[in-house]
């Protein structure tokens, strides 16, 4: 996508988390314009929002479980490739914190588009490479998985 001289641009700023239990990652399976993907539970910054508030209410509606952030794994700028119809192309900037696992809601609906929440390991995740949503979701994992974390006050709210 080109933008021309003195046109608005900006990046669309989503939040995701990156949740264990017992060596296995939540991820969530959404029906994307017909196709299946995987994805962290992940979203976009809502409006008087911070970006710890957006994590954990993202998680909550896509997966049904309660999470705490507890660390930074890192800011993530991606755009998506063009599709041939001229979709795509939006540019991201994704925050990405790892979490401790809360309560389950099991009966709370989930977001529309959401399919259902999975637990993976790093290998079977890995195997399902063609369905990652996008790359960030391996980036943010194996990153994780290095032990790559910052504390959380590195994110000034002002």
């Amino acid at each position: 996508m080109t933008y021309r001289s003195g046109e608005f641009w900006q990046p669309d700023v989503t939040v995701a988390t990156v949740v264990v239990r017992d060596g296995r990652f939540l991820l969530v399976e959404e029906d994307v314009r017909g196709a299946l993907v995987l994805n962290q539970p992940a979203g976009h910054l809502e409006p008087d929002e911070s970006l710890i508030e957006a994590a954990r209410r993202e998680t909550l509606e896509e997966t049904g479980w309660e999470v705490e952030p507890t660390a930074f794994v890192g800011a993530y700028q991606w755009q998506a490739p063009i599709a041939a119809d001229g979709s795509g192309g939006r540019h991201y900037l994704r925050m990405v914190f790892a979490a401790d696992l809360g309560r389950h809601h099991p009966q709370r609906p989930l977001d529309e588009g959401i399919q259902r929440a999975l637990w993976l390991t790093p290998d079977e995740l890995l195997a399902e490479h063609s369905r990652h949503r996008s790359p960030l979701v391996w980036r943010a994992v194996a990153d994780f998985l290095a032990g790559r974390r910052f504390p959380l006050h590195v994110l000034n709210q002002v």
